[in-house]
């Protein structure tokens, strides 16, 4: 599963029989289920791997003028050099200004609005925030962030996602914290609840906002930035900036300033390929050639149904693999725990539904591979940008059926 850069075509066209296309996309063109059409050739390209000149920031970490509290955390976790997104936003964080901020996932956007947010609520006693994220895991990464930089603090937070104890977040809320980060969904059940009054809440936080609206969260989105206060401070941070992000931005911010450090699509440094099988049982088999040719590799998979995952999982693991499943139907702690194992490398393997997968952010998964086509390109170039982080070549490979 591990090529040079000079064999990885020859290596790879041999193997799995790819034949490369050239032009440009087509339109999109859907089943009656309302799966796109894609072109196999569309999962077919060699990694891109350009030469980028290091990175000098205009500041370091001691530079910003936060409160004492964040400086001793920002030292415990020994951060120095802050990434670009991080260099340009947060001092526009901490003068004010309503942020938007366009990069790629895993550059450090976190702390990029961490700092200035919990720098705010630090110094003004009646700042309330509200974070809301596409999926629980990343929603709760953000809350360990912000736990750790408020280590040694006494800022309340609660945790509104669904797969979690209702019961459990009500008690959270009436301790009426100053820090709410959830997915929208949830937050809006709160809301609908009366367990969740926005009226105070004068910051917000909207991350991965083009995958919130890919997702169909708009509505909610719309309803709860309607009922903050009026005069806020909002942090929007996206991988794209197309017209539907463009507008709600527009609608819900006031001056802010832009900030684009995106260096690219996030798939140019992931060597794609295909799979071609005859059957089911061939499909497996040739899954299994993969995964045992290397299993030094973190492999994260694809696969269409929460039963199919579930079986596939199964099967793994009876064939010798280290493997863990995730989708919807897992309680929140199952997830957390599969989660954290895939992290510990105490497994190798997870497999996954897309929804499920939205906000895994693990910077060490080599090989991305899709079991079950996605249901759009788009999904397809979000599935394999998992893969290839850190400068670092990553591999994808679609499983695709002989006709």
């Amino acid at each position: 599963m591990t090529y040079t850069k000079k064999r990885r075509s020859h290596q790879s066209g041999r193997k799995f029989n790819a034949k490369r296309t050239t032009g440009g996309r087509r339109r999109a063109r859907r089943n009656k289920s309302g799966k796109e059409t894609i072109h196999p050739s569309k999962f077919v390209k060699e990694a891109v791997v350009s030469e980028q000149q290091e990175y000098k920031s205009e500041n370091t970490f001691g530079d910003f003028n936060v409160v004492l509290l964040l400086k001793k955390n920002i030292a415990r976790k020994k951060f120095t050099a802050p990434s670009p997104i991080q260099d340009k936003a947060i001092p526009q964080g901490l003068k004010g200004n309503d942020v938007i901020g366009i990069a790629n996932t895993g550059t450090g956007k976190t702390i990029a609005f961490a700092l200035p947010v919990l720098n705010r609520l630090m110094i003004n006693r009646k700042s309330h925030v509200i974070i809301m994220a596409p999926t629980r895991e990343l929603a709760q990464q953000i809350l360990e962030e912000f736990k750790d930089l408020t280590k040694g603090g006494s800022l309340y937070h609660a945790l509104l996602i669904g797969g979690s104890s209702m019961h459990l977040q009500l008690k959270d809320l009436k301790r009426k914290p100053r820090i709410i980060i959830g997915t929208p969904g949830r937050i809006q059940d709160h809301i609908k609840r009366k367990s969740l009054d926005l009226r105070g809440f004068d910051t917000v936080v909207l991350d991965e906002v083009d995958r919130m609206l890919d997702m169909g969260f708009v509505k909610d989105m719309r309803s709860i930035l309607g009922k903050l206060s009026r005069k806020r401070q909002s942090f929007f941070f996206s991988a794209t900036m197309d017209p539907k992000v463009r507008e709600l931005i527009n609608e819900f911010s006031n001056n802010p300033v832009m900030i684009s450090v995106k260096t690219g699509d996030t798939c140019d440094s992931v060597e794609q390929n295909i799979v071609k099988y005859k059957n089911n049982s061939d499909k497996i088999e040739k899954l299994h050639e993969l995964l045992i040719s290397n299993k030094k590799n973190k492999v994260l998979i694809f696969d269409a149904t929460k039963r199919g995952v579930d079986r596939l999982s199964r099967d793994l693991n009876k064939r010798g693999f280290m493997s863990d499943a995730i989708h919807g139907n897992k309680s929140q702690r199952q997830r957390e725990k599969a989660l954290a194992r895939f992290k510990a490398n105490q497994v190798t393997i997870l497999v996954a539904t897309d929804v499920a997968a939205r906000g895994i952010d693990v910077p060490d998964i080599t090989h991305v591979i899709n079991y079950s086509t996605p249901q759009s390109y788009d999904d397809y170039v979000h599935r394999i940008g998992r893969a290839g982080r850190a400068g670092r070549i990553g591999y994808a490979l679609t499983f695709v059926p002989l006709h």
